[in-house]
């Protein structure tokens, strides 16, 4: 064996990393099979080693699938963490576990689901923020106030051994809300209403909705980056170092291949930066804690930094949790939960239409059809039922940090995402797996939030690129609903029991529906914009909505969003082609698609 060094040796292109639009140099055999697919994709302006349709050997499918995995799992238990103190399980490390491993379980089903019912694109599945507000403003109503007696073991015990009747129903309640909210997405997506309504939402409803679900999360990030700003702060600056200043940087790494030991370079700090960084915050918090330097009683400051606090979680856990519907309970339902729930269901609908014209663009893909869009949102809705039913606390929905990994990675497969929803379930059913998140320290876990949450604020901000930001008539309204979005809430949980009208019920609507920040900015942004007389251009309909459909009208081949193995029946019946779900084929097609 030798040792070959190149500047940039041909090794596999799963391994390889490249700056702005360069092509990476592809293996011979790689070449040889993937060269017509490579020409189309880059014809069409996507510079892909694997588009949509194509198939990764077996291995690759793995290493990239575990990519995804990992680039979600930061959002993904952020949904757990910060749901644990309201659901009175903020000491109960062995719930917390079982709820992580369970909203790891239910995303990779969802994520299945998405990739080969839904659009068919490589759209990851996770627990979306959007559900955390309405979620939060559920659990802040006086009926639910945790025991003061000390938790149980498990979440399910608690229930059971609670003394206060009104708490036992705290989590059946918030999993009744979403399941029932949810068929509304399911309602929007197979009967078409989704396309209806795109022709009345506009940059100015979207942005507000999507602006407060970050904003109103900051009470969140500073509670746990409070417990440690030193500790916070080093996290945030190591995720900023490698995903800005270090994002160019290609790191060199040795691969045998031919008999030959060759060099090759991957972006590792561009792929992994929000795992580096926090497991750098969680190495020093463990290094600081070995040192017994971090303070040892619970009330001094900086006692939430130390790694030992938790680590009865992953003694207690069980080695195997196979996490199934009505673990924690039944649902119950509630009107008022039900409706604020349906405020996060709006704009969690609103978000992954956007995310689902970026994925087609990233993975090589036409632009999606309405059939399609239709066809995601209601599996979405599926998808939130399944999580109300395994209770997690929340919903699911689209991704963008792994969509926007599909233009990092040049790796666009509808196999490797569909892969990555296949480890999700085998590592949620290890209760052990799911119990060593809880060890990281609340400061790390802060810092993440800080650049997290701020990066969902500023996405709903992007949306105002298509308005025309010098009228004022937008101003008026792009500020007024985000201020009142933050306004309302504030005055409503600062002043308790304002609202009787003497029905007990109607008091919760108004109370839950005032407190939910993107409810109110999303509302008032939709309001205003719709009844203001503004232009198109203006409101920047004509550039955001116009230019998709003239992008869908196109003569691309659409037989990528075709549901598989149905092709032949639905051409058969023309009943089919009515469905506001399925494809027409008014246009020529292929009779199978992958």
């Amino acid at each position: 064996m030798e040792l070959e060094f190149t500047e940039q040796a041909t090794v596999n292109p799963a391994f390889e990393g490249t700056d702005g639009d360069e092509q990476p140099p592809l293996t011979v055999d790689l070449e040889e099979r993937h060269t017509e697919a490579l020409d189309e994709t880059v014809h069409k302006g996507v510079d892909l080693l694997y588009s949509l349709n194509d198939r990764p050997p077996w291995y690759l499918c793995i290493l990239l699938g575990f990519q995804h995995y990992i680039l979600a799992f930061g959002g993904i238990i952020a949904v757990p963490l910060i749901l644990a103190e309201p659901l009175c399980i903020k000491d109960n490390n062995t719930a917390k576990s079982q709820l992580i491993c369970t909203i790891f379980f239910v995303s990779g089903i969802c994520t299945i689901l998405q990739t080969s019912v839904g659009t068919r694109l490589p759209i990851l599945q996770g627990g979306t923020f959007s559900f955390i507000t309405p979620t939060l403003a559920i659990l802040a109503l006086p009926k639910w106030q945790c025991p003061a007696s000390k938790a149980p073991l498990t979440l399910s015990v608690q229930l059971q051994n609670s003394t206060s009747p009104q708490h036992t129903e705290n989590p059946d309640e918030i999993q009744g809300a979403i399941l029932l909210s949810s068929l509304l997405q399911v309602i929007l997506g197979f009967s078409g209403l989704v396309g209806l309504v795109l022709k009345f939402i506009g940059p100015l409803a979207i942005a507000p909705t999507i602006n407060l679900i970050g904003l109103s999360l900051f009470s969140e990030a500073g509670k746990k980056s409070g417990g440690h700003w030193g500790i916070a702060a080093l996290t945030v600056c190591l995720i900023l170092l490698f995903s800005q200043y270090l994002s160019k940087v290609n790191v060199p790494m040795v691969a045998y291949k031919d008999k030959k030991w060759k060099v090759f370079h991957y972006p590792l700090f561009k792929l992994f930066s929000a795992l580096f960084g926090m497991c750098g915050g969680w190495l020093v918090c463990f290094l600081l804690t070995v040192f017994d330097i971090l303070p040892s009683k619970s009330d001094e400051y900086g006692f939430s930094a130390r790694t030992d606090i938790n680590l009865d979680a992953v003694t207690n856990s069980p080695w195997f949790h196979v996490p199934y519907p009505g673990q924690w309970g039944h649902p119950t339902v509630s009107l008022s939960s039900v409706l604020g729930m349906m405020a996060g269901v709006l704009a969690s609908t609103m978000e992954s239409i956007g995310d689902y014209y970026a994925c087609a663009r990233l993975s090589g893909a036409p632009p999606p059809p309405t059939h399609a869009i239709n066809r995601g949102i209601a599996v979405e809705g599926i998808g939130c039922i399944l999580a109300a039913l395994w209770g997690t606390g929340n919903g699911t929905t689209s991704y963008s940090q792994n969509i926007a990994a599909l233009g990092i990675t040049k790796v666009g497969s509808r196999l490797v995402l569909q892969t990555a929803g296949v480890i999700m379930i085998i590592l949620g059913i290890f209760g052990k797996f799911g119990a060593v998140f809880i060890t990281i320290p609340d400061p790390v876990i802060g810092g993440m939030f800080l650049v997290m949450f701020g990066m969902i604020a500023a996405v709903g901000i992007s949306n105002l690129q298509y308005v025309d930001l010098n009228s004022s008539r937008n101003l008026l309204i792009l500020g007024f609903s985000t201020f009142s979005g933050l306004v309302l809430p504030a005055w409503f949980h600062s002043n308790p029991g304002i609202i009787d009208t003497g029905i007990k019920e109607l008091d919760q609507v108004i109370v839950v529906l005032f407190t939910t920040h993107m409810f109110i900015g999303g509302f008032f942004g939709f309001v205003l914009d719709n009844t203001i007389p503004g232009t198109r251009k203006e409101r920047g309909i004509e550039s955001w909505q116009d230019k998709v459909r003239e992008e869908s009208k196109s003569t691309y081949d659409q037989s990528s969003y075709d549901i598989p193995f149905c092709n032949g029946a639905l051409k058969r019946f023309k009943c089919f082609r009515y469905l506001p779900f399925l494809p027409s084929y008014k246009m020529t097609q292929p009779e199978t698609s992958r």
